[in-house]
């Protein structure tokens, strides 16, 4: 896929729309990513990020970023924080155009006085279980509150004294008159404000009244001037509502709400709430935990923001909800990472190789290179010594057929070394085994023009003497792909394998965090941005090197 390929290329039924409304009253493309400050995003927001800001950018429009801060009982600074951090970190630049649902506070009261004064809202003392109750099914109309029809005058006052603190919480609410009788059951006269003796984290206790999401949306995208509110498939329903709101009350632009279908998505965990609970319940290591499809935990395992952007594209937008494998998305983190990665040696799972016939005192320089198809990327020097580690992996005792690796009487070549035959095994009491004695045919160094005999195995090693210990973790699934994405799934008990005795070359003794490094046969790695510290590395597997998807070029 071309990194100039953009999802503003996808979602047709959104562009017809778009050109039409940009022929009519609209002039100048503005959309919008309204986040709510109660959780830390996840790859789903990021199909709606992408697409917001690249369909507003082939338009020449802006995108703004407003956070939908009407409940200041789930929502805090730090999740503002982190949402600003996962913007910028995908590529993505709201520049001035940064906004607040409590910016508009007071707007957003004086609208609701509106809407009294016309006779199209009224204060109702019904608690939320009668308004529950009264409210009807899909089958049967509901019934009208008995405080729908007080006077304007009535409802104008005890409005103005929920807002001056006087009744207590739950006590009354604000509604919209509409029509109880209507099929789309989220205009049966719904709830518009509610009163929440609450600390905000932005207006502190300014407000002890708090308008609801259905009524504060649609009143910020027209304060904005938005001119296309394009959200995820369960707001579909609600839309004749937004457009109430906009039609009865006077705004210059009125917004267009389109929906798409939400991104869901194979072997994780999607929804805030139910990521929350793994953080609460210390499940998982916080939000950014390497597992969740967070965007601080792909950050932090090591997803770049191009592999996300590319994969956000390769799904573009439907009205279809579409059940996307999560070999999908690994497909383009190794598309992304295969061209910009060292490749070096590391051993998750040591075992030692003492090499009988090499001399003890010497230490070898081995020039490798970088990238085995970059030749740009330059070589690096690499220690070769008496002893060495290898993955326990790349030796058997009992080997099947066709095992090529190392075993008794077997000979091998080490990646950009020698050809080593084991010759012993050295077990502990208990049987195991806990060392190998080789030999080495030094006439058969990497890249001396050796024509002998060939070897069918190679495997990577790193120098006992000169690597760098350090921990691995390997990552799987976090739950197995049952159809039911959220609680009530299966979570994989093995979705988190540390190694701690693991050994990478010196070359990797000072990394950076953003640098990603191929581990030979192995994966893609990273620092661990939490756990590594100075003298205590610990890398990330990002992604292993093999995968099941196969893209559709077509």
């Amino acid at each position: 896929m071309s990194e100039s390929t953009t999802v503003a290329n996808t979602g047709k039924f959104i562009h017809d729309f778009i050109k039409d409304d940009l022929q009519g009253d609209y002039g100048r493309l503005i959309t919008r990513f309204p986040p709510e400050p109660n959780g830390y995003l996840h790859i789903g927001h990021a199909k709606s990020i992408c697409f917001n800001f690249e369909v507003a950018k082939h338009y020449g429009g802006k995108t703004n970023l407003r956070f939908d801060d009407t409940n200041p009982v789930k929502e805090d600074v730090e999740y503002v924080d982190s949402i600003k951090e996962d913007i910028l970190w995908l590529g993505y630049d709201w520049e001035d155009r940064l906004f607040f649902a409590s910016d508009y506070f007071e707007e957003m009261y004086n609208c609701a006085i509106s809407l009294i004064e016309q006779g199209k809202a009224f204060v109702c003392e019904l608690t939320a279980a009668e308004i529950r109750d009264y409210r009807g099914s899909l089958n049967e109309a509901g019934k009208e509150s008995p405080y729908r029809n007080r006077p304007v005058e009535e409802s104008l006052d005890l409005f103005k004294r929920m807002r001056g603190g006087e009744f207590p919480n739950a006590s009354k609410t604000l509604r919209a008159k509409i029509d109880m009788s209507s099929p789309n059951i989220n205009m049966r006269d719904p709830v518009i404000y509610r009163i929440a003796h609450e600390s905000h984290h932005r207006t502190g206790d300014a407000w002890c009244i708090y308008p609801m999401y259905d009524f504060a949306h649609p009143l910020e995208d027209a304060f904005e001037k938005i001119t296309h509110s394009l959200c995820s498939i369960e707001f579909e329903n609600h839309r004749p509502l937004y457009n109430w709101f906009v039609e009865n009350l006077d705004f210059e632009i009125k917004p267009r709400q389109i929906e798409f279908a939400k991104l869901t998505m194979t072997n994780t965990i999607m929804g805030k709430r139910y990521i929350k609970n793994l953080v609460d319940t210390n499940e998982v290591d916080g939000w950014d935990d390497p597992r969740l499809c967070t965007l601080s935990g792909m950050r932090r395992r090591g997803y770049t923001p191009k592999s996300i952007r590319m994969f956000c594209d390769s799904i573009g937008m439907s009205k279809a909800i579409n059940r996307v494998d999560i070999a999908q998305l690994e497909y383009f983190v190794r598309e992304d990472l295969k061209d910009i990665s060292k490749s070096v040696m590391a051993v998750s799972d040591p075992l030692k190789v003492v090499i009988t016939n090499y001399d003890s005192e010497i230490e070898e320089v081995l020039e490798i290179e970088n990238h085995h198809q970059d030749e740009s990327m330059g070589t690096r020097e690499v220690l070769f010594g008496r002893e060495i580690y290898i993955d326990k992996n790349d030796f058997m005792e009992n080997p099947p057929k066709k095992f090529f690796r190392l075993f008794l009487g077997n000979e091998v070549r080490l990646k950009g070394a020698y050809f080593i035959k084991c010759n012993d095994i050295i077990k502990d009491e208990n049987g195991n085994v806990i060392e190998l004695h080789c030999t080495y045919d030094k006439e058969t160094k990497s890249g001396s023009g050796f024509t002998g005999r060939k070897v069918k195995g190679t495997i990577h090693w790193v120098s006992a003497k000169s690597s760098v210990k350090c921990t691995t973790r390997v990552f799987d699934y976090l739950v197995f792909d049952d159809e039911n994405e959220e609680f009530g799934v299966r979570k994989n008990p093995n979705s988190l394998t540390v190694f701690e005795n693991s050994y990478v070359e010196k070359s990797l003794e000072n990394v950076a965090l953003e640098d990603r490094f191929q581990f030979i046969r192995d994966g893609y790695y990273c620092l661990d941005s939490k756990l590594s510290k100075e003298g205590a590395l610990v890398f990330n597997q990002i992604v292993g090197l093999k995968s099941s998807y196969q893209p559709n070029n077509n």
